[in-house]
């Protein structure tokens, strides 16, 4: 008896069924999408890009469940070239690799080009993107982007700037409101419009949160009819993620902890971020940032710790670079605290912006009269200022 095929249109059918909401409710046309009229709106450049099918390389920069990795699909139902998907989670330079070469194939083999997906770029390694750029330069592949972090910072600058960069905005309440709307007609779920209004209002722009959120409220309704209190239970229980506001509040209590050297404290919040999916590499620059402004110069070791870690960060990326991490939060902790590189920058940046200038003095004088003329009295950095606590 032969063995039915996984993959049958029942079983899909059925997989489609048991699937979350979010994922029922994707958009399936650039009509669809909510939110994003400055991109997808009928004269959005990225509409025009996607319905042309003449995609150059792009990154997609937003906040989380603001449409990124549907764009990403709608790209792929829509274009005549090859679609490959890589996650910078759980694909290697050997994933990259295979890609590439069955982007040349396809090339050689059907004369088509390949569009290449990389959810969460920004979690790439310096080296996984290098391994990407000829490609991309050669054009063999056309990049898809998706990141929740500025690209600035977190996409190589030589990927960048062979990439157009496309921000998408928050998604606005009353675009969540239209969302949630659609979703009690598919559900066929009636539901208060305050409850609706509490939810729209609640998740700050993420609409795949609030859909998670409502499919909660889905199961704790009661009568058959979602009301403000199931709405305020499901968005206590269904947020897994930090918001925005955690991301702020917790990234401060880390550094808190390490300026009052509880290393264990440190610790604690390190591991709350990298468990929630805060980018590593936004974590390694506030602790370099850290290490010259509360460590300065009662420890100059303490910079150069905070440094390698990012840098080991960088080659290696997680989860094995949570050691490195780990071990930079310790040093810094445990290092003797001095605010005297931070007062003296602060001392010098005021007296510059009252209007303390004066004529540069002549390349010819001798030290230690390099001060502008008439300030050489002026004294930043005091001796004594490094002394620790």
């Amino acid at each position: 008896m032969d063995t039915p095929d996984l993959f049958t249109s029942s079983t899909e059918d059925r997989l489609a069924a048991r699937s979350p909401l979010a994922a029922r409710m994707r958009p399936r046309t650039l009509d669809d999408v909510v939110g994003q009229d400055h991109l997808v709106g009928p004269s959005g450049p990225l509409r025009r890009l996607i319905e042309s099918d003449r995609m150059s390389s792009i990154i997609v920069w937003g906040p989380p469940g603001t449409g990124k990795t549907t764009l990403a699909e709608l790209v792929a139902s829509t274009t005549q070239s090859g679609f490959e998907r890589l996650s910078a989670v759980t694909a290697g330079v050997k994933d990259i690799r295979e890609v590439i070469e069955t982007a040349r194939r396809r090339l050689t083999i059907d004369d088509r080009g390949t569009v290449v997906f990389v959810d969460e770029i920004h979690r790439f390694s310096t080296v996984q993107q290098d391994a990407l750029l000829h490609a991309v330069e050669s054009g063999l592949i056309t990049l898809v982007g998706a990141t929740t972090e500025n690209p600035a910072f977190s996409v190589n600058p030589a990927l960048r700037s062979r990439s157009s960069v496309f921000a998408l905005k928050p998604v606005d309440g009353d675009a969540i409101l239209e969302l949630l709307h659609r979703a009690v007609e598919l559900e066929g779920v009636p539901a208060d419009e305050d409850a609706l209004e509490l939810i729209a209002r609640r998740v700050t722009g993420d609409a795949r949160q609030a859909l998670t959120a409502f499919e909660v409220c889905c199961a704790l309704a009661v009568n058959g009819r979602i009301d403000i209190s199931a709405a305020t239970t499901a968005l206590d229980t269904s947020v897994s993620r930090m918001g925005r506001d955690d991301h702020y509040d917790v990234i401060s209590a880390f550094i808190k902890s390490m300026r009052a050297s509880d290393t264990d404290v440190a610790l604690h919040w390190l591991a709350r971020m990298l468990e929630a999916g805060e980018d590593p590499r936004f974590i390694a620059r506030r602790m370099m940032i850290f290490a010259s402004e509360d460590i300065g110069l009662a420890d100059s070791n303490a910079l150069l710790i905070a440094t390698a870690a990012a840098e080991v960060l960088d080659r290696v990326g997680l989860p094995e670079a949570q050691l490195n991490l780990a071990h930079a939060v310790i040093y810094l902790s445990k290092s003797p605290k001095s605010r005297a590189v931070t007062d003296a920058l602060f001392r010098a940046l005021s007296d510059v912006r009252e209007g303390h200038t004066g004529q540069a003095p002549p390349t010819t004088v001798q030290p230690p009269s390099y001060l502008p003329l008439g300030l050489g009295q002026l004294r930043y950095y005091r001796e004594g200022d490094e002394d620790v606590v």
